[in-house]
């Protein structure tokens, strides 16, 4: 899509726009409905192996926290490295709401969602201000900012000791004793996600996002509100990433600072994932996720003992080979390919 699609544009063509938009997501529809059915497939063949089903859960969890962050990384251009605080945010809420008052992970999905989106909201206003590296040594800073908070509002928090949420099996309290059904479950969510970020590729949202990211001055003076534009993007992918914290602590039920605050292995995650699998494309983070996910848990298994970090090195070099030899990540570098057969084919 080039810059000049994403532009405002007389009411009647922007319509018709916004509707060509909405049909082709019923494209996209069929296609996220297809990788679901792929999935479900997988998950299913591999149900009675419960070490590949914590693996299937964390790729499909760590996909759908991508995919949620590619709605303003990917679509906006905006790269936060503090959604690491968003999905703080979602699970510690909804662990202080378990514990203390026994309510349902499920109703505590809400108002965690509700509650990212503001704390984005407070965040981001006076850092949208900043462009390119500049915004994201910010949100550098916020994500260590909160870490220490964390660490000494120990009654929210636990602090440095964390929280350990009570194991009582059941549908409502989001535990289950057998690790298929947190396959399934962070399956749904990832689905969810790829169905909210294909809707809003495809309607004005995610054209002004677009446009945004590729010439911020010129959408500016063509009369988006750029500020606005990019507070709606953010607040959207906080309050699913909030969602993500939701599951995250129900499905390890300790949560501390250092799980989910930790910039390698939550706050760049997001971004690794997108960047390879396919930044400001849908199923981008997904691919990324495949691929980063089980491959981070064999080197963890393999190298992570004798060579302390070793994992974190070798996907750092991935990510150096995926910036210099796939700009646009897999996804982008296929669909790249696949149009330029199509133009041999019709030239």
């Amino acid at each position: 899509m080039s810059r000049t699609d994403t532009l405002p544009m007389p009411a009647s063509a922007l319509k018709a726009k916004v509707v060509t938009g909405l049909t082709t997501f019923d494209t996209e529809l069929a296609r996220i409905a297809a990788v679901a059915i792929v999935l479900l497939g997988c998950t299913w063949l591999l149900s009675g192996q419960p070490f590949y089903m914590n693996i299937l859960s964390y790729t499909f969890l760590f996909a759908a926290l991508a995919t949620s962050w590619n709605i303003i990384g990917g679509y906006g251009g905006q790269f936060s490295l503090a959604h690491g605080v968003y999905f703080a945010i979602g699970a510690y809420l909804a662990g202080n709401l378990y514990i203390r008052f026994g309510l349902s992970p499920w109703i505590a999905l809400a108002p965690a969602a509700l509650a990212a989106a503001i704390a984005a909201a407070l965040i981001c206003w006076p850092l949208f201000r900043l462009k390119g590296k500049f915004f994201g040594i910010a949100t550098l800073a916020v994500s260590e900012v909160a870490f220490v908070l964390a660490n000494y509002f120990d009654s929210l928090t636990g602090g440095p000791r964390g929280l350990s949420l009570p194991f009582k099996a059941g549908v409502a309290n989001m535990i289950f004793t057998n690790r298929f059904s947190y396959a399934l479950l962070m399956l749904g969510f990832l689905i969810f996600c790829l169905i909210v970020s294909g809707f809003v590729y495809r309607t004005r949202l995610g054209y002004y996002l677009q446009a945004v990211r590729d010439d911020q001055d010129a959408a500016q003076a063509s009369g988006i509100d750029v500020l606005y534009v990019k507070m709606t993007g953010m607040a959207l992918s906080a309050a699913l990433t909030a969602m993500g914290g939701v599951f995250f602590a129900l499905y390890l039920r300790f949560i501390d600072p250092p799980t989910l605050l930790s910039l390698p292995d939550i706050g760049v995650r997001f971004l690794l994932i997108s960047l390879i699998g396919g930044v400001g494309t849908l199923f981008g983070p997904l691919v990324g996720a495949l691929l980063i996910v089980p491959v981070e848990f064999y080197l963890r298994a393999t190298i992570g003992g004798s060579i302390p970090g070793g994992h974190l090195v070798v996907l750092g070099a991935v990510l150096i080979l995926c910036s210099l030899f796939l700009k646009r990540g897999i996804v982008g570098a296929a669909e790249s390919a696949w149009q330029s057969i199509r133009r041999r084919r019709h030239g």
